[in-house]
């Protein structure tokens, strides 16, 4: 399963990735104890918005794949029906449940669910700072790298697509874009990577950022 391009990645990684994920004082307290990354790192007021009430704590898989052309990302596109940012891309994840005993085992539940991902095909590598969004929600994002012949299996109450995007263009910065719209009565800033047709933008888009800002060379 090697190649150059995922020893390149797997040795950056496993050297500049959080190898634990954020403890339960920095998930919990109001405010965090360690300020997490997330939307108000575009706009600051979001933050005493986000902290009203304590954070839903949250965690999603940044499932990295190695291909023979590379190494690429998987994402999601949300089922349309959903309540909660329907048609939008994401990465698979969801609420942390109590009798899930850490971040890693609900990213790798809910991938289960969500696209039928077997968590025998994830080897974790590492975790990225904890993201708060402008609507509460904690997430912890899981960084694992998926076998290439895993079969997906997609439930479609939860997950209408998923795709993948080459690792390269995701960490090509050029490729990173603020955009706006309004949100909640005035314009709101925030990441966005549009992949052809594809709009990939908002906390996922700000995951991948953070993904970015690990990896990228101390002096980049």
């Amino acid at each position: 399963m090697g190649s150059p391009a995922l020893d390149a990645f797997l040795e950056r990684a496993r050297t500049r990735l959080r190898p634990t994920p954020p403890g339960p004082q920095d998930q919990t307290a109001n405010p965090p104890a360690a300020p997490p990354r997330g939307d108000h790192d575009l706009e600051p007021d979001v933050l005493e918005a986000a902290l009203a009430r304590p954070p839903r704590l949250a965690a999603v898989l940044v499932p990295v794949v190695p291909r023979d052309d590379g190494v690429s990302v998987l994402f999601t596109v949300r089922a349309s029906h959903l309540r909660d940012h329907s048609g939008q891309i994401a990465f698979p994840g969801g609420k942390i449940d109590p009798a899930d005993p850490s971040p890693l085992a609900a990213a790798l539940r809910e991938a289960e669910e969500e696209i039928g991902l077997d968590r025998a095909a994830v080897t974790p590598i590492g975790y990225l700072d904890a993201y708060l969004s402008g609507t509460g929600f904690l997430v912890t994002p899981v960084v694992g790298l998926v076998a290439p012949d895993a079969r997906l299996s997609l439930n479609p109450h939860e997950v209408a697509e998923a795709f993948e995007v080459p690792l390269d263009f995701l960490m090509d910065v050029a490729n990173h874009a603020l955009h706006s719209r309004e949100w909640r009565g005035r314009q709101r800033r925030y990441y966005a990577i549009p992949f052809g047709e594809r709009y990939i933008w908002g906390v996922t888009a700000g995951i991948v950022r953070n993904l970015y800002d690990r990896l990228r060379d101390a002096d980049g």
